[in-house]
C-alpha cells in the first residue's frame, strides 16, 4: 500500500498521541466541566477535524495552504480568535461548570460539544504542518503522491487517537459529579477554564 516502516510508525504514533497538546487540554478541559458525554462528543469531534487535515493532507491542499502566508496566519488567527471567544465567554459567565439539562438541551450540547472540537482541531495549524512532515516519513518515495497510503496512516493516526481521548474522557468526567455537588467551585473553576482558554488562543497566534 506504500506505507514503509510500519511498526515505527505505530511507536512514534503512541508517543505523539500520548504527548499533551491544545486539543488534550480542551478535551480534558470539557470532560471535567460538562461530564462525559460532552467529552465523548468532544473527542468525535476532533478527531473528525484531523480526518478533514488528513484528506487536505493526502490531496495537497496542505501543502499550499503552509506555503501562503495569508492562508496560514487567516487559519492561524481564526483558530487563536475562537479559543479566545470561548475562553472570555467562560470567564465572564456567572454560572458554574455544569447545569442541569433537559432531553433537548442535552442534544444541542452534544452538537455544540462535537462543533467546538471540530472547529477547534481545523482551525489549529499545528495539526496540518504535524501531518505535513510526519507521515511522509512512513510513505515509499515513490507512492509519495499517491494519496491512499497518507489517508490509511491519518485513519490509523485519528483510531489511536479516539480510543485515547475516550480513555481520558472516562477518568477526567469522574471529577464532574463532585464539581456538581459544589456550585462555588464550579463557579470558580469555570472561569479557571476559561482562561486557560484564551492562554491556549495566545499560543496559537504567537507560534
Amino acid at each position: 500500500m506504500g506505507i514503509e516502516n510500519f511498526i515505527a510508525f505505530l511507536v512514534a504514533t503512541v508517543l505523539f498521541v500520548l504527548t499533551p497538546g491544545i486539543e488534550t487540554v480542551f478535551l480534558i478541559n470539557k470532560s471535567i466541566s460538562q461530564g462525559r458525554r460532552s467529552g465523548v462528543y468532544t473527542s468525535f469531534g476532533l478527531n473528525t477535524g484531523a480526518l478533514v487535515h488528513t484528506l487536505l493532507g493526502a490531496l495537497g491542499l496542505s501543502i499550499m495552504v503552509a506555503k501562503s502566508v495569508i492562508f496560514f496566519a487567516l487559519i492561524k488567527y481564526l483558530g487563536a480568535a475562537y479559543l479566545i471567544y470561548l475562553g472570555v465567554t467562560k470567564v465572564m459567565s456567572k454560572k458554574g461548570l455544569i447545569t442541569e439539562t433537559n432531553e433537548g438541551q442535552k442534544k444541542d450540547s452534544a452538537k455544540s460539544n462535537f462543533t467546538s472540537g471540530f472547529v477547534t482541531n481545523i482551525l489549529n495549524p499545528k495539526v496540518a504542518l504535524f501531518f505535513i512532515a510526519f507521515f511522509p516519513r512512513f510513505i515509499s518515495p515513490t507512492e509519495i503522491e499517491n494519496p491512499v497510503p497518507f489517508m490509511i496512516l491519518g485513519v490509523i493516526y485519528a483510531m489511536m487517537t479516539t480510543v485515547w481521548y475516550l480513555v481520558l474522557t472516562s477518568f477526567a468526567g469522574t471529577f464532574s459529579t463532585k464539581i456538581k455537588e459544589n456550585e462555588k467551585m464550579g463557579v470558580r473553576l469555570n472561569k479557571i477554564s476559561g482562561a486557560i482558554f484564551v492562554l491556549m488562543g495566545l499560543q496559537i497566534a504567537f507560534m
